[in-house]
């Protein structure tokens, strides 16, 4: 947004300089992204008089002139056909840089003739395309600055424009007239009131408007006045001169005066050359094919329900963000057709973000315009042109009604403490309000018609907060609660913290990825479905939320390896999801070992990672987030694990904390990673929570007796899981045995065939007292027995 200074003092009664406007806007939330000072350009420019001018003797077109400064006559050569004694110019001696043409001024020799400076033209000096000769003043002193005197004599040439950057929030300040009264609110100025007397109907108008059934939750209100008799031309310089330093190219005065309301009231409307016009104009929803040439002089294919302002020709604009060229104003318009209407922000957006066309107008009306300013707006621009461009006016034709946007809330004047930190008077938070044009009535105040973002009462808050600026606010220390302070993070956060650490400790690098995954990869982990769709999803390899955490650990894991990478742990701490809603997610944890570990050994070789490291590093992870030393493992995992290398950490056949093992190879195809590769998935909600009055630690259980280890071997059939004899022997006896561990399996020899010999040490400790051979033999002998019925072998002799 663009403006010049004496553009907003048209709307503001100001004495501040251009730094105290930009210093307060970008404090007020408008941020000043850069300030164009004319004046600035041209210091160093000073006042001269040609004294005398003679015929340079070495070129026709060139003349000796003698120009008194304030460092006295100086010599300068000049080509330009007005350069004669008498005059009043504008000198720009050595050193000065002169922006039209790019240089920077230094004693010259022009054909064998010194040159002191030069004499210089509007183009030279960029206040305008006028070249034909150097600027003759009416008036000026020698010696004086030449921007001084276009201060007071030509203002609108070094009139500085200020440039600020509106968020999406603030569409009020899409006009001078809201950062006008923004300033006024901080105390900058006084907001000028700009009345107006509406043009008196001189006749009727036969012309018929009609808003379609289906469009007036699009077009709640359409305005439009017919003008006769216009005579059209170039606009008046002061139009022309503000359009030019906002950036904005002059085309005729119809069009300029939309171009200016635009930014001047933030009111866009478009002006239809009457002639052109056939029959009525109807605003309807397009049905999809209709093209339009528009006045970008681009054309466009409208989509089904797209907005669209017509008449019996066919379309004829876009609706709210661009007009057609067919019925556009000319030089030779007589007849025209004003529109003001009021356009659904969203609705819009939409059809500008399609057709992807873009506009002053759109900008606006996406963003949201005053909907009760609309009929104001029309009086106040056929005012103008009636005033500027003569004709006659009919009534307003008006199709609709202002849409209500009344709206009250609460001011309560003690929370700006609360909320902002901020102590502010009652009595001045109520002027500051009131300055912004709210309505007060007690303790509610009502929203005008321009603010589409003030929503609740903490919105007043900050309206009075951002009036008062939010420099004031002082930092100041929270108050102290005597006592212990509660814990902040809650049991989950602190697991999953401890979790983060244990992984990290063992090697592990913590990757954060993607919680949209594409379809193939979903489905190999169980998902993919309807219920995780993304109805908007970003790309088509985002279309799913994911259903573990592996797909996107061993997607790292490719991107790694195709970059050289072997050897490497990736772990993740996130939520999964098995369905859209909420409550369909979950946390897990996730961690991936690809490639060798481990130390070398004395050949300088690294092992490969396997299924028990796997198995380690996950109970040590479950270890630190508090998980039950006595789990079962058990088999029975997803298909997405290798069906003879997985296990799952159960605490009954139910409760399932976690599965680790060696990922399928088929799996690790589709993700295009080089296996094998060995993980681990844990789930930290499974984990049962500590009661709430047990120790941080259980108490330490040390006997002061012998422990005995006794060895067994065992013949079983070949299909028997190593983890039902190790659950049978140690059922033998919960007390005293503390731990059986397998060490040995073999198989052939003088075996059976289908069978296998696996052997394990049981470990007893006793708390009583030291155990004799016979309580020893007799532990062993319900060994054997419990093993023998749980697996169908016998002790190998």
């Amino acid at each position: 947004m663009k403006f010049t200074l004496s553009w907003l003092k048209d709307h503001l009664e100001t004495s501040a300089s251009v730094a105290e406007i930009a210093e307060a806007l970008t404090d007020l939330g408008l941020e000043v992204e850069g300030i164009e000072d004319p004046a600035e350009k041209l210091r160093g420019f000073t006042i001269g008089k040609v004294t005398s001018a003679a015929q340079h003797p070495d070129a026709d077109r060139l003349r000796v002139c003698q120009v008194e400064t304030d460092e006295g006559t100086r010599q300068i050569v000049c080509g330009a056909p007005n350069a004669r004694e008498g005059i009043t110019v504008v000198v720009a001696k050595p050193g000065a840089y002169v922006p039209g043409l790019d240089i920077t001024i230094s004693v010259g020799n022009i054909r064998g003739v010194e040159s002191h400076g030069m004499m210089a033209s509007e183009r030279e000096m960029e206040l305008s395309d006028e070249h034909d000769g150097i600027i003759e003043l009416p008036s000026g002193e020698v010696g004086e600055e030449f921007a001084d005197w276009l201060a007071e004599n030509r203002p609108e040439a070094v009139d500085p424009v200020i440039e600020i950057a509106i968020t999406p929030n603030r569409p009020d300040a899409l006009g001078v007239r809201g950062v006008a009264r923004d300033l006024a609110a901080r105390g900058l100025g006084v907001l000028k009131d700009i009345p107006f007397e509406a043009v008196a109907p001189a006749f009727t108008s036969d012309l018929k408007i009609s808003v379609d059934d289906d469009t007036k939750d699009g077009c709640p209100l359409f305005c439009a006045t017919v003008i006769r008799g216009v005579t059209n031309g170039p606009s008046p310089k002061w139009l022309q001169a503000r359009l030019k330093a906002i950036g904005l190219r002059p085309i005729n005065f119809l069009v300029d005066v939309t171009n200016f309301f635009t930014y001047d009231l933030n009111r866009p409307l478009h002006v239809f050359d009457a002639a052109k016009v056939k029959g009525a104009i109807r605003v309807s929803r397009a049905a999809g094919g209709e093209e339009l040439l528009a006045l970008d002089g681009k054309t466009y294919r409208f989509q089904p329900g797209q907005m669209v302002i017509g008449d019996d020709n066919g379309p004829e604009s876009i609706a709210g963000i661009m007009g057609g060229e067919h019925s556009g104003s000319e030089l030779e318009t007589t007849d025209v057709i004003v529109e003001s209407a009021y356009w659904d922000p969203v609705q819009i957006a939409y059809t500008g973000r399609a057709l992807k066309v873009h506009s002053d107008a759109r900008y606006r009306f996406e963003r949201g315009v005053d909907p009760a300013f609309t009929p104001e707006g029309l009086s106040r621009a056929v005012r103008m042109i009636v005033d500027i461009a003569g004709g006659e006016a009919s009534e307003m034709i008006q199709v609709g009604e202002v849409p209500d946007t009344s709206r009250a809330y609460k001011l309560d004047t003690d929370r700006v403490v609360s909320l902002v930190g901020m102590e502010i008077p009652a009595e001045e938070q109520r002027a500051t309000l009131e300055a912004l044009g709210f309505t007060l009535d007690g303790d509610m105040a009502s929203v005008p018609s321009w603010r589409p973002d003030v929503q609740g009462e903490a919105d007043l808050v900050e309206e009075v907060a951002r009036i008062a600026s939010l420099t004031k606010l002082e930092g100041r220390p929270m108050p102290q609660v005597p006592g212990v302070p509660q814990p902040v993070l809650t049991p989950m956060q602190r697991r999953l913290g401890f979790a983060r650490r244990q992984a990290a400790a063992l090697g592990y690098n913590e990757c954060v990825t993607y919680s949209f995954i594409e379809a193939g990869a979903a489905q190999l982990f169980g998902g993919g479905d309807e219920a995780t769709a993304l109805e908007n999803p970003i790309s088509t390899d985002m279309s799913h939320m994911r259903p573990s955490l592996l797909p996107g650990l061993l997607a790292a894991a490719a991107r790694n390896q195709a970059r050289g990478q072997a050897d490497f742990g990736l772990f993740e701490v996130g939520h999964v999801f098995s369905g859209g809603e909420p409550g369909e997610e979950s946390w897990q944890i996730a961690g991936i070992w690809v490639g060798k570990t481990g130390p070398k050994d004395l050949h300088g070789e690294s092992r490969a990672e396997d299924v028990f490291d796997a198995k380690a590093d996950a109970e040590a992870v479950l270890s630190a987030m508090g998980a039950p030393a006595k789990m079962q493992v058990m088999r029975g995992g997803e298909g997405w694990w290798h069906p003879g290398r997985h296990g799952r950490f159960c605490l009954g056949p139910k409760k399932v904390m976690g599965t680790f093992g060696a990922l399928h190879p088929k799996v690790l195809a589709a993700m295009d990673v080089k296996g094998p590769v060995v993980a681990f998935t844990l789930s930290p909600e499974e984990v049962p929570l500590p009661r709430a009055k047990s120790p941080a630690r259980p108490a330490l259980e040390a006997s002061a007796f012998q422990a005995v280890e006794r060895d067994f071997a065992f013949v079983l059939p070949k299909d028997v899981e190593a983890q039902v004899l190790v659950n049978a022997a140690q059922g033998a006896d919960k007390a005293l045995i503390s731990e059986v561990r397998v060490f040995d399996e073999f198989s052939g020899g003088s075996l059976a065939e289908g069978q296998k010999s696996l052997a394990v040490t049981v470990r007893l400790e006793p708390k009583a007292g030291t155990l004799t051979d016979e309580e020893i033999e007799a532990v062993a002998a319900r060994v054997v027995d419990k093993v023998t019925k749980a697996t169908g072998g016998s002790l190998r002799g």
